[in-house]
């Protein structure tokens, strides 16, 4: 751990990103075993047994606060958002989460469990950019009742409790800085339920910190994980008319290519919808063709479509209902029409546009709502979640890293959860209290 004082720096406009230190809040106990216990996944990515799971794992594990309850602490008190805003505070007064004395960046490892490449980024609070700044690009749509919900709970808690993720042009300046405090003793560890092992290091020093936050001002980042809670820091920014520390987002900064992320994909299941009448509708707008199950039950047709989608030689989409398995290939004018005619070419082509707005919005006639179109973390989740709902499931190839970043540059958007970065943070490790 890098140890020297640093003290608060003002944000300087740039056309790259702002990276600042900020006095982080974290768990006083810090054994692997106690921390493990005690984070969390991504909100968005706990299912509501997942979420029992945790609370019942410790009764501070950081769910509790992103994803309240009635056994946050102290059942109907106000809405979650307020439920959220006590729980922290019982926490803090309890000395449950310190505040550290002096800001920092965090840099951040993350080991996967098969021993492969690891994924290096630095947590700091990023500057939210002018809307018409390109320092942070989107690449995907939100939805609004999210993003407000979100807003809420960062407006009532007044804390980042969770990074967004940021994947930023490579800056050799800054993978110096990383290697250099990586030979350094870490301040907290722990290994997740996936054996992803998760390393942080706590850098105070002033020249570290001034390195790494101007070689990343040296550089323009795309969103990868976490469009929601960026467009909830910019609503709350507005809200508090920029009041101190708001201004800002917690962000692992992290960069394309190596030592970077990787995208995996999200698949939708439309419920209540039989399955020979989507494939008859889907065949109005594509080819389609049955694809060989060897062996029934949900594992089989899992099994059958991860080797399919797993083949670079193959092309298309994949529905199901749990039972049966169809490829749908050869996307007909009809349905490249229903792709917004202004689109730019890096965006028309993509998997998840032509299912979004050529098969479940046009062909089937769904609109793009929560109840209407449920999201898929995973190939398991999405083909029970599609015989659980007698519907279908759409199964979905992940659009490539450079496919990411050139619809972010040409200003558009990819329909919501569109892209699943990976590895991610553990949320509950490092939060940021407001203001800085």
């Amino acid at each position: 751990m890098l140890s020297s004082s640093a003290g608060p720096r003002t944000p300087r406009p740039a056309p790259g990103l702002d990276v600042r230190p900020f006095r982080a809040l974290t768990y006083r106990q810090r054994d692997s075993g106690y921390l493990a216990r005690v984070s969390s996944p991504a909100y968005d990515l706990v299912t509501p047994a997942g979420r029992d799971l945790l609370a019942d794992a410790d009764p501070h594990n950081v769910v509790r606060l992103i994803l309240p309850g009635p056994d946050a602490g102290q059942g109907g008190r106000g809405d979650s958002a307020d439920l959220a805003a006590w729980t922290l505070q019982a926490w803090e007064a309890d000395g449950v989460l310190v505040r550290d004395e002096l800001p920092a960046l965090w840099l951040y490892e993350l080991q996967p469990a098969d021993g492969g490449a690891a994924t290096l980024g630095w947590l700091g609070a990023v500057t939210l950019p002018p809307a018409d700044s390109t320092a942070v690009l989107p690449h995907e749509d939100t939805y609004p009742v999210a993003v407000e919900e979100r807003r809420a709970l960062l407006a009532a808690t007044g804390t980042d409790l969770e990074p967004i993720v940021l994947a930023h042009d490579p800056e050799p300046a800054v993978s110096r800085a990383t290697e250099a405090v990586r030979r350094t003793p870490g301040t907290l560890e722990l290994r997740d339920d996936d054996g992803v092992v998760h390393r942080l290091w706590r850098v105070t020093d002033v020249a570290t910190i001034e390195a790494v936050s101007s070689a990343l001002n040296r550089t323009q980042a795309v969103i990868a994980d976490g469009h929601h809670r960026f467009a909830a820091a910019r609503a709350n920014a507005r809200a508090q008319r920029c009041a101190s520390g708001t201004d800002a987002v917690l962000a692992l900064v992290t960069p394309m290519g190596g030592g970077g992320l990787r995208v995996d994909p999200i698949h939708r299941v439309v419920p209540a919808l039989p399955f020979d009448s989507a494939v008859v509708a889907a065949g109005r707008g594509f080819v389609t063709a049955e694809l060989p199950v060897s062996g029934a039950g949900t594992e089989s047709v899992v099994a059958a479509a991860r080797t399919w989608l797993g083949d670079p030689a193959e092309r298309g989409i994949l529905l199901t209902d749990g039972v049966r398995l169809v490829r749908l290939t050869a996307a007909a004018p009809e349905v490249r029409a229903a792709v917004p005619a202004e689109a730019p070419p890096a965006w028309r082509d993509l998997d998840v546009v032509l299912a979004h707005h050529g098969l479940v919005g046009h062909l089937w006639g769904r609109p793009d709502t929560v109840d209407s179109v449920i999201i898929a973390h995973s190939l398991d989740e999405a083909v029970r979640t599609a015989l659980d709902r007698a519907g279908v499931a759409v199964l979905l190839r992940a659009p490539s890293p450079t496919d990411v970043a050139a619809v972010a540059r040409a200003g558009a958007r990819m329909p919501r959860k569109s892209t699943l970065f990976v590895p991610k943070p553990r949320t509950g490790l490092v939060l940021r209290p407001l203001p800085d």
